[in-house]
């Protein structure tokens, strides 16, 4: 179910107000566009600034839109555990496909630490648990062995792996199995991590690019790889530009020159440099995106 092209969602602002007509407008794209699912309140939807009450509104707005469409896999992480919970309790109740839950952030928990903090979202909902594992951003990195412990557990289902460590996904395969789900949060990696055993990405470009993100990746899960290959470095030069400002700057300056939506973001980010906004264009018009 979760597999292939997950478009990690950028939260559409008008001013500094959510958009939600460019919000709906946007998921109507990805799914006509072939996206896999979509990942509504996750960091590339800027979950860190939007507020308790927009981070539910958009889950609820990603749940009704998509209408079973495609999964939805609702952010509901956070570094505290009772707000955790709360939220994964939420997106259960909406009728949200799975949950994201990254690692504690700031607090640098224990490996012991982590596996509680998942425990008890686990023993307090009933709806898939997706580990997104990011200790480029969270500053803690969960082991190999603890994320198998956690896989012992009733709700947990896979990882969302932004380690970019190529080597991990080898050992996650070897240590839980062919039906632990693995997805790569890295898309520059995706690649050789579908080679690994890895069955998709939440994706950051298939904002931008959804019909060659999931062409792609539909690819690589019927082992075109040959193929694949030749998307993948079509696609490479959009995977780097997406990060030549922090993410989702890029993104939405892309999705601003297509027409989508503003490419506002809430402090303490702030738009592309000029410079960057050259480099993203080039990209944009080679790939005849624009």
């Amino acid at each position: 179910m979760f597999k292939g092209s997950i478009t990690a969602l950028v939260t559409p602002f008008k001013g500094d107000n959510l958009d939600i007509n460019s919000y709906e407008k946007f998921i109507e794209f990805q799914i006509s566009s072939g996206s896999n699912g979509i990942v509504p309140c996750g960091t590339t939807g800027e979950s860190p600034t939007i507020s308790n009450t927009e981070h539910k509104k958009l889950i609820e707005i990603a749940v009704k839109s998509s209408n079973g469409r495609i999964p939805v896999i609702a952010g509901t992480g956070s570094n505290s555990t009772e707000e955790a919970v709360e939220m994964t309790k939420f997106a259960e109740v909406t009728k949200s496909d799975a949950a994201l839950v990254v690692t504690p952030y700031y607090n640098k928990p224990t490996q012991e630490g982590l596996y509680q903090h998942y425990k008890k979202i686990n023993d307090n909902c009933g709806i898939p648990i997706i580990i997104y594992n990011i200790p480029g951003r969270s500053v803690v990195d969960m082991s190999v062995d603890t994320m198998a412990r956690l896989y012992e557990l009733k709700n947990i289902v896979g990882v969302k792996d932004a380690t970019g460590d190529l080597k991990r996904a080898t050992e996650q395969k070897n240590k839980m199995g062919k039906e632990f789900i693995m997805l790569s949060g890295n898309d520059e990696n995706t690649l050789e991590f579908n080679k690994l055993g890895g069955v998709g990405c939440i994706s950051v470009s298939a904002n931008v690019a959804p019909e060659m993100c999931s062409n792609f990746h539909g690819l690589c899960n019927s082992n075109k790889f040959d193929e694949a290959k030749k998307l993948f470095n079509k696609l490479l030069p959009l995977h780097d530009v997406m990060f030549v400002e922090s993410n989702p700057v890029p993104a939405k300056y892309s999705l601003n020159l297509m027409g989508m939506m503003s490419e506002n973001v809430r402090l303490p980010l702030v738009t592309a440099e000029d410079i960057s906004k050259e480099k993203i264009k080039k990209v944009l018009n080679n790939l005849s995106l624009i």
